[in-house]
């Protein structure tokens, strides 16, 4: 038996406990994913019996996370082995404990680019469409007639928030729009909810997501409030690049390109309001 497969025998992958999210978070920083500072501790929220880890000799070598939001629908994130034991199978092996919790689950990914044919041809995963990630500048004027997010009662939000998710997610959602270090935004006419949008401090500047609209007046309000939250600072901002509106409104805030995401599904598309969509949560999960 040669070294790689020897080591491939003394793989464990087992599930995260809650102290070790931190590892996968770190690995996404050194991909250079630029997590949020809270990110851990929220990814964990939704789903704790969905994040794993693989070891080899007791030392921590690789992380994914599948996370199970309802009993149709998963998703699945951080997907990171240490760069000097890529190409060894150990993401084989946490691809099958993940696909093993999610079972027959309608499974999304933002996949990177380089890897859509293995996604294509290994584990079945259709392509829909691409998803981008831009950076700009924070700032400018915050407009009038919108909400703290805190106004907004929950049940309403978690029902406007379905509509644009493929399921429900009610404990990340009221942990995700009240985190720390963050500015979370709505839009209400008489008292329907119109719009919302968060925006989260990361490792480096501000990332928004999510950023769910009825149109693109509703959307542009949102964002320019998000972006007035954080002067000075760098932000990001992840866009299905179907919805056309929300390309609208990265071209007039001069963002630019920074890299490019495929998101995949194992069964079907979800029927979601893709077109209300114009910033994704997160390529973590969904």
């Amino acid at each position: 038996m040669d070294k790689d497969s020897e080591q491939i025998k003394n793989l464990k992958v087992r599930r995260m406990k809650r102290e070790e999210v931190e590892f996968a978070i770190e690995m996404a920083a050194a991909e250079g994913w630029n997590p949020g500072i809270h990110d851990g501790e929220l990814f964990y929220e939704a789903d704790k019996e969905g994040f794993f880890i693989a070891e080899l000799e007791g030392k921590p070598v690789g992380c994914a996370s599948a996370v199970a939001y309802d009993s149709d629908f998963g998703f699945l994130g951080l997907f990171v082995v240490k760069p000097e034991l890529q190409k060894k199978g150990i993401g084989m092996k946490l691809t099958e404990k993940c696909l093993e919790h999610l079972r027959d689950r309608n499974i999304g990914l933002d996949g990177v680019v380089e890897n859509e044919k293995k996604y294509q041809k290994v584990m079945k995963f259709r392509s829909s469409y691409s998803n981008l990630r831009f950076e700009g500048k924070g700032g400018g004027e915050n407009p009038d007639g919108l909400v703290k997010i805190s106004k907004v009662p929950f049940e309403k939000l978690l029902e406007y928030d379905r509509r644009m998710f493929p399921a429900p997610r009610p404990g990340f959602l009221k942990k995700w729009v009240d985190q720390p270090d963050s500015y979370a935004f709505a839009t209400l006419e008489d008292g329907n909810l119109k719009g919302y949008g968060v925006i989260r401090k990361c490792r480096i500047g501000y990332k928004i997501g999510p950023l769910f609209a009825d149109n693109q007046d509703t959307a542009e309000k949102i964002f320019r409030a998000l972006r007035a939250s954080v002067p000075e600072e760098t932000i990001y901002f992840d866009v299905p690049e179907p919805n056309k509106k929300a390309m609208e409104i990265v071209k007039k805030y001069h963002m630019n390109v920074m890299f490019r995401t495929i998101r995949m599904y194992n069964r079907k598309e979800p029927d979601i309001e893709l077109d209300k969509v114009y910033g994704v949560t997160s390529f973590e999960l969904g």
